[in-house]
């Protein structure tokens, strides 16, 4: 599910690079998923393949093989299918144990019982074969997987348990909400609001898991706050969200490729816009939020106030900047919009009339020149290429705007970025110089409109916006900043904060925090379109030079870098369950004092609203930038601001390690 299994997949790597053919990744059998995904194979470990007899001599299917992912682990993965005849019996055993009462129409729980007691079943099974080693440390994810941790540990089972929470049930339900969520933290009746939404049985069975958890992390500080009043338990380890980067062996190689998608969305724009394409698609920036469709959750609501702000600006100042706006949220849809797909065919027509035409040209000046005449301009066109020339030129009239969405919308009326576009009346026209398009899917190659992967249109875009109310950590601009394409986020997303703690002046190197957190919502909707109009008036150099800025910051987000803090938490978890073999130094988990980026010594690449009144800039001021910027020497002083991840070692058999040895 869209970025808990991101980090699940990407963090794959340096796990399997740490723990070899020890590590083993368990969930449930999709026929579908492991057709495409799944190498199956015999397991290695005959303790593991044991384990798995059982359990299937006891009628439950059970598979085995390596995830077609870069590590490749092994899965282990249970079919919820074939064991649900035991459902009943496992509800009660969770009853005896917990008190927790699982609705039967609540399948999505229902399966979690099934999944989390045939997870229980294997530990046991497999902890039985070890004479207490090798030990065993298990690692949780969301509450889906937490009946698991929660019957291992009423079983005494001998085995290291860690929950990690990517957000909690009741803070997503009330941020959804519109509740002032984050200055309300402490006033909550946690169990009274679970039970409105009818989700309490979700609720205990998620804080349950939390309070039996050996060590309790999750992947943001934001989060850990919320946490600590929604679970009422304080994490022990803080795991922030990283992915796998892979540099380019040229620097300027992520450049070329932004110029390569950019020219591939300019395509797809004059087809949108034909007959209103009365702006220089030179002067045009292209700015996306993309992510699940939680209107105010993910901030689609600050972010289209903002934009009615933007255009405003852009207008009184008699901007020559063009900003077209992508929303890729996805929503029930019918189908293409007509007049959407009518805008790319009319598109390919002119090209491939102006193809022609150029073709006939490029014939009779050919034969000219072989003569050695200057040809006649007037003559070399004859009056049939300019008929069609002209035909081609009234096939692009239209009556109409250029439509707002790309696909028929189920249920528009009551579609609230359609009505927030209603009521601030962004409806492309010729004098507004901010252009909306929303589409309601995720992207493809295979589209017929906009043939571009998301990665590819990333990449494409100049910015990235998204201000979210609610986002324990974010993919969405950590995947721009990796990519090196600048954003915008909030300090309420784990992203923003740790942003926040890392670089010394983030805007600098191309992250816009908003606060969302001590900021009324009208004065950060006005700081959101201060940094947006800010980025208006960048020259197109100073927008490279943020781009390399931010496109630096990839080493922060890299598993190489982040994966320390969950080597940190399976330690703390091995200390804590097994103490007569593993003692850690009681310290805090580890630092990131000495990773903070200082802010560049050249001028910032956003000139504030303050200095110009205009996007103009004078060629002198980008010559005399271009001086005083030394992208070499910028790039060693960033290398030098991040250390190498540090290993925490494993004890030798027999010997406890000693105060100290542990120290980060």
């Amino acid at each position: 599910m869209g970025g808990i299994y991101t980090v699940i997949q990407t963090k794959a790597k340096i796990t399997a690079d740490e723990w070899g053919e020890n590590y083993f990744l368990i969930g449930p059998y999709f026929e579908h998923n492991v057709k495409t995904q799944v190498e199956v194979c015999e397991p290695p470990n005959p303790a593991i393949k044991k384990a798995m007899d059982t359990m299937k001599s006891q009628g439950c299917q059970v598979f085995f093989g390596r995830w077609l992912i870069e590590g490749s682990p092994y899965v282990l993965l249970f079919d919820i299918g074939s064991a649900a005849w035991n459902l009943d019996r496992w509800k009660g055993e969770f009853w005896d144990a917990t008190n927790i009462g699982i609705p039967f129409h609540d399948r999505e729980a229902n399966d979690a019982v099934i999944f989390g007691s045939l997870t229980a079943w294997f530990l046991k099974e497999l902890s039985c074969q070890f004479d207490d080693k090798p030990n065993v440390i298990a690692h949780f994810h969301e509450w889906q997987a937490g009946v698991g941790l929660i019957l291992s540990r009423s079983q005494k089972l001998p085995v290291a348990t860690i929950f990690t929470t990517h957000a909690t049930l009741l803070g997503r339900y009330l941020c959804a909400a519109n509740i002032d969520f984050y200055n309300n933290l402490d006033q909550f009746d946690i169990d009274k609001e679970a039970g409105e939404r009818q989700i309490y049985h979700r609720y205990c069975m998620e804080r349950a898991a939390v309070h039996c958890a050996h060590v309790f992390t999750t992947v943001s500080q934001i989060t850990a706050i919320e946490a600590e009043h929604m679970l009422k338990r304080n994490p022990d380890v803080v795991t922030p969200n990283g992915l796998n980067i892979k540099k380019f062996s040229a620097m300027h190689e992520f450049q070329n490729l932004h110029s390569m998608y950019k020219a591939r969305i300019q395509e797809f724009i004059r087809g949108h816009f034909y007959g209103h394409l009365d702006f220089s698609l030179e002067n045009t920036l292209f700015f996306f939020i993309a992510g699940r469709y939680e209107f105010s959750n993910k901030g689609a609501d600050m972010f289209l106030e903002a934009l009615s702000r933007l255009n405003f600006l852009l207008r009184v100042h008699k901007s020559d900047v063009t900003v077209v706006v992508f929303f890729i949220m996805p929503a029930k849809t019918n189908n293409f919009n007509v007049e959407t797909l009518k805008g790319q065919a009319v598109r390919k027509q002119l090209w491939d009339t102006a193809q022609s035409v150029k073709e006939k040209f490029g014939k009779k000046l050919y034969n000219a020149l072989l003569k050695g005449e200057i040809p006649d301009l007037s003559k070399i066109l004859d009056r049939d290429d300019i008929t069609i020339m002209k035909r081609a030129i009234f096939s692009t009239q239209r009556h109409c705007l250029p439509p707002v969405t790309t696909h028929n919308m189920i249920d528009d009326g009551n579609d609230p970025i359609l009505n927030t576009i209603r009521r601030i009346g962004l409806f492309n026209n010729r004098t507004d110089r901010v252009k909306v398009i929303v589409h309601p899917e995720f992207l493809s190659s295979t589209s017929p409109l906009l043939p571009l992967d998301y990665e590819e249109f990333v990449r494409g875009c100049h910015l990235g916006v998204f201000p979210s109310y609610y986002e324990p950590w974010g993919y969405t601009p950590a995947e721009c900043t990796v990519m090196g394409i600048p954003s915008v986020t909030t300090n309420l997303s784990g992203f923003g904060c740790f942003m926040q703690e890392h670089v010394a002046d983030p805007a600098a190197y191309g992250i816009y925090i908003v606060d969302r957190r001590f900021r009324s919502p009208d004065e950060s909707c006005n700081q959101l379109t201060q940094f947006l109009y800010g980025f208006c008036q960048q020259s197109r150099r100073q927008r490279i030079i943020q781009r390399n800025r931010t496109e630096r910051l990839s080493d922060l987000l890299d598993w190489r870098y982040l994966g320390r803090y969950y080597m940190h938490a399976r330690h703390l978890a091995l200390s804590r369950t097994f103490p007569d073999k593993f003692e850690m130094e009681p310290c805090a988990p580890p630092k990131t004092e000495g990773f903070r980026f200082p802010r560049p010594s050249s001028v910032p690449p956003s000139p504030s609203v303050s200095q110009h009144s205009s996007p103009h800039h004078s060629e002198g001021e980008d010559e005399d930038e271009d001086e005083r910027y030394d992208e070499d020497e910028e790039a060693e002083r960033d290398r030098q601001n991040i250390k190498s991840p540090f290993s925490l070692g494993v004890l030798p058999q027999g010997k406890k390690k000693q105060h100290g040895e542990f120290r980060n």
